[in-house]
Order: C-alpha cells, then structure tokens, then sequence
C-alpha cells in the first residue's frame, strides 16, 4: 500500500508566519495523499498574565483562520483556548509535538509516514512527494534528518546570528562523520521525517520543554539507522525566539549578546579523541580500559563497573560495539565535548581555522575553498562573509551526508 503523509505542526504564536506556510503545502506537488494537523497550544495560565494574553489572542487568531482552512484535509488540536491549554508540568513545544504524534499515531497505518514541521518552515513544491519516494526508496529506513538551510532576512542581527549558529551546527555535524559517529545527525524539529511504525516501536517522542527532536532522533538511532541526505532541504525560519528553552531561538539571543559560550566550535582533535576510544571496543570488550572519555562515562552512569554487565550480556563483538554505542550516545559526547572545551583556550576563530584545513585533507578537492577570511574575527566579517563560510561548510555536509547514506546502504 502507498504510504499516507502525516503532516504535523506545533503552532504558539504563528499568525503572522503559519499562513506562508500553510500555502507552501497547498503548492505541493505530490501522488502522496497527505493530512495536516496543526496544535495550536499555550499554557492555560497566560490568559491570566498580562504579558501573555497577547500570544493567547494570537493563538485565537489562528484558531480562526484554520478553522475555514479548505485547501487541505486538516485536523486541528486547541490546546490554547481558555480552559483547554497545558496545565502543570505539560507544556512548550515537546508537549505538543507529543500531542501531535500520539494522535497520528492512533489514526495512521504502518507504512505511513510522519512530517514534521514547524509552523514557520517553508520547503520546494516537490518536497512531501521526494519524502514519500525516499521511504518507498528505502523499505527498510525508519527515519530521515533531512538537510536544512536558514534563509536571511531584512535585519541583520539576525542574519548574523543565524549564520554564526550554522557555522556552529555545521562544523560539528561535519566532525561527527569524519570519524563516523553513529549519532552524526543535526536534531531540527522541523526537518525530521520518521515511518509511524518505527515512531511507535520506540513509544513515540518524549514531551522536553526544549530537545525533544535531538532525543526522538537519538532514540530512533537506538532502534536502527537514520538517513541523513535527501535532495531537498526545508528552510526554517532564522528569528530572535525565547518560546523554546534552548534551541535556535534562544542561541540566537544569547548570540546576539555576544555570548557564543554555549555554542563553541569545537576543534577537530576533540572529535578524533572520541575515535580513538572508539578503535578501542574490542580491546574493552576483553577488559576495562582507561581513557578520559571512558572514565567520564563511568562518572556520568556513577557506575566503576560501566562495562561487564554489557560483557556478560553480548555474545558478540558485534552486540557489544552496540551496546557501547548506546552508552556513549550523542548526549554523553555532547556533554564530554563540553566538558573538554572548558580546558581549552582555543578561540573560535583558531577552532574554525584548523577544523577548515583538516576537513581539506579528508575530502575533494573541490569542496574546498581559499579561507582567507577565517583570519578575520568572526564577530568582525560582513554577513556576506558570513554566509560564504556557511555556505562551505553546508557543501561539505552535504557531500558527508550522501556518503554516509550511500556507504549504509551498501552494507544492507
């Protein structure tokens, strides 16, 4: 059976930006059918706080307008009227992607595919259609992180700090698959598309106030594979946002403080020392081994003892190399990686310098371009100069993408 799309989109604070995105679906180009569900939702309580009854009557405002939507089959969730929104510790953008997908999940059929977008993400008309071709591409893929570009705008704050957020995402995805990390994957919410049967194999996606995409990805990567290139991308939109806890909004904000602390450029060397604990496995398959990285598991599980019962409990090299991956998953090297950088006194710009001269002896020729400018601060170079380093690094993750992918689908 052909596969339906299932179509869904968190929506707070969206009038101004759903719209677009809303016709961006009408002018798909597709033999998929497809349904649209859209959770327009906030915290019950705001309609009592003064300083948040606007975003209620912004919700009301969308309400209304999808209330007459007719281009499309849509399903509309009212988490935002008064009296219907989230109450206690339900709440923010992982509440309702978890409405969202438990919903579809009650309505879809196996084969089914799940889209998700957010309320403010524009995408070509051939977009749901290349969707639906991949998966029956690939009968045996449970999900895609699919490539993703941030358009620029009017205001250049904001361009500055989206580009400088990229450059940050972009080197350390591109570390990630040089040293073939399982969990090389950039977790967007609004570029994640996933079989149904795979999204309730795993018990669907755990409601974060703020990383709920990384941990759906990361608990799909758990199950099997996650592809990762597609001739498409979407285009979320690059704005000054505090609704998430942590994310592109907030980044963006801090950023445009001057505070990139949290979003370091990690060097690359950082990365190969995760790789070689990796050329490791079988020796700790055998017996404990002392690594930093490996010390800082045992403390981050408070467990001297991390890795026999993973001994007693694989019969092979194989499941043992699993098991391993699931400890030393993309949250322990995210936080390992945060913790080694505060050591580290190499600035952002000498980061990004090195990393550019060690992916240049890792890929073609032609993916490689002079990096006059990196000897420049980069709170110094023109947005211009900005997105010709963006642009660079999106080339070669986009090249590391479709080889990761080809190289995955060899092996099967």
């Amino acid at each position: 059976m052909k596969s339906h799309l299932h179509i869904a989109i968190p929506a707070m604070n969206e009038s101004k930006y759903l719209p677009a995105t809303l016709t961006a679906i009408e002018q798909q180009e597709t033999t998929f059918d497809y349904t649209v569900y859209v959770c327009v939702n906030q915290p019950d309580a705001w309609w009592n706080e003064p300083e948040r009854v606007s975003i209620c009557e912004d919700n009301r405002l969308t309400l209304r307008r999808l209330e007459t939507e007719e281009r499309f089959p849509i399903h509309l969730l009212d988490f935002s009227s008064q009296g219907k929104g989230w109450t206690g510790k339900r709440t923010g953008v992982g509440q309702a992607r978890k409405t969202l997908f438990d919903y579809i999940l009650q309505r879809a059929e196996p084969q089914d595919v799940l889209i998700s977008l957010d309320a403010d993400t524009m995408f070509s008309q051939h977009y749901f259609q290349t969707i639906g071709e991949f998966f029956e591409e690939h009968p045996k893929a449970i999900a895609l992180s699919v490539p993703y570009f941030h358009p620029l705008g009017n205001d250049e704050r904001a361009n500055r700090a989206i580009l400088r957020y990229e450059i940050y995402m972009r080197s350390y995805l591109i570390n990630l698959f040089l040293i073939e990390s399982p969990f090389a994957f950039t977790a967007i919410g609004s570029a994640i598309a996933t079989r149904t049967s795979a999204l309730k194999k795993i018990g669907g996606i755990t409601p974060m106030k703020s990383g709920e995409d990384f941990y759906l990805l990361q608990k799909l990567r758990k199950m099997s594979y996650v592809h990762q290139w597609l001739p498409d991308v979407v285009h979320p939109a690059a704005r000054f946002s505090a609704r998430v806890f942590f994310g592109t909004g907030p980044a963006m904000i801090k950023g445009d403080q001057g505070d990139w602390s949290s979003y370091p450029i990690y060097h690359h060397t950082l990365f190969q020392e995760i790789q070689q604990n990796y050329g490791l496995i079988p020796e700790l398959y055998d017996h404990d081994v002392e690594t930093p990285f490996l010390n800082f598991l045992k403390a981050q599980f408070q467990d001297d003892n991390l890795w026999l019962p993973l001994r007693k409990n694989a019969p092979n090299l194989k499941q043992f190399t699993k098991s391993f991956h699931e400890k030393a998953d993309g949250l322990r090297i995210l936080q390992y990686l945060k913790t080694q950088q505060k050591q580290d006194s190499t600035s952002d710009q000498q980061s990004l310098l090195d990393n550019m001269n060690y992916f240049s002896q890792r890929l073609p020729d032609n993916l490689i371009l002079p990096t006059t400018e990196l000897f420049t601060p980069l709170d110094v170079l023109s947005v211009t100069e900005l997105d010709a380093l963006r642009k660079k690094l999106y080339d070669i993750e986009m090249h590391l993408r479709h080889e990761a992918d080809h190289r995955h689908d060899n092996k099967c």
